[in-house]
């Protein structure tokens, strides 16, 4: 009898046995979130302060997904560049993997998808504040397994509006993946730096 389960039920230990999914321990699989990134400009920060700033009013109240999505993700993701040639960006796009044995399928729908066609680029989970990290990160992998692409890594960033975390997958022979520290809005410039690693990888799929 096949199994269906919802990407937002599914859990990081029923990825690894189902589907071989394997943790990078090499440091080197995952060094385009730390190495090279790019400086931003004065007005380039004023803006990220302004998110900061109306983030940090607004969450007086419960913030829900679509407010972190409206307030966070849509300012982050133009600076970055997602919303410029050649990238394209798709939302609530539904996808569906299934074990080797075709045991179990899962269904889901992706938050945001950033793809440049035909590769997938990114994708992007958000979830609401008072939601840990954690919860998104089997979501976000069954979704980057579903990209129908296997030569390209594929990445993914996870938000709850407060922290942030980037996720590197290959699926060549074994899918591997690794992720990055958790970032945080009210660290220091953390979401400066969350803008330089997403323009990073804007800059490595247009010149791949």
């Amino acid at each position: 009898m096949v199994q269906v389960i919802q990407g937002k039920d599914i859990t990081l230990a029923q990825l690894i046995d189902q589907f071989g999914l394997e943790r990078a321990d090499n440091e080197q699989f995952f060094l385009e979130w730390q190495q090279d990134l790019p400086e931003l400009s004065d007005l380039e920060k004023q803006s990220l302060n302004e998110v900061k700033a109306e983030y940090l009013h607004l969450s007086r109240y419960q913030i829900l997904e679509p407010v972190v999505k409206m307030v966070v993700l849509s300012p982050i993701l133009r600076l970055a560049g997602f919303y410029q040639p050649p990238f394209y960006i798709a939302s609530e796009e539904e996808v569906r993997i299934s074990s080797e044995d075709e045991g179990t399928i899962i269904r889901g729908r992706i938050d945001i998808l950033v793809f440049h066609p035909p590769f997938w680029v990114l994708v992007v989970e958000a979830k609401r504040a008072e939601y840990s990290l954690e919860v998104a990160i089997s979501q976000a992998l069954v979704y980057m397994l579903a990209n129908p692409g296997n030569d390209k890594p594929t990445f993914a960033f996870i938000t709850n509006g407060r922290e942030f975390q980037f996720i590197k997958l290959t699926k060549q022979d074994t899918p591997r993946y690794a992720l990055s520290y958790t970032l945080s809005l009210n660290r220091g410039d953390d979401l400066h730096t969350v803008v330089k690693v997403l323009k990073r990888l804007a800059y490595l799929v247009r010149n791949s």
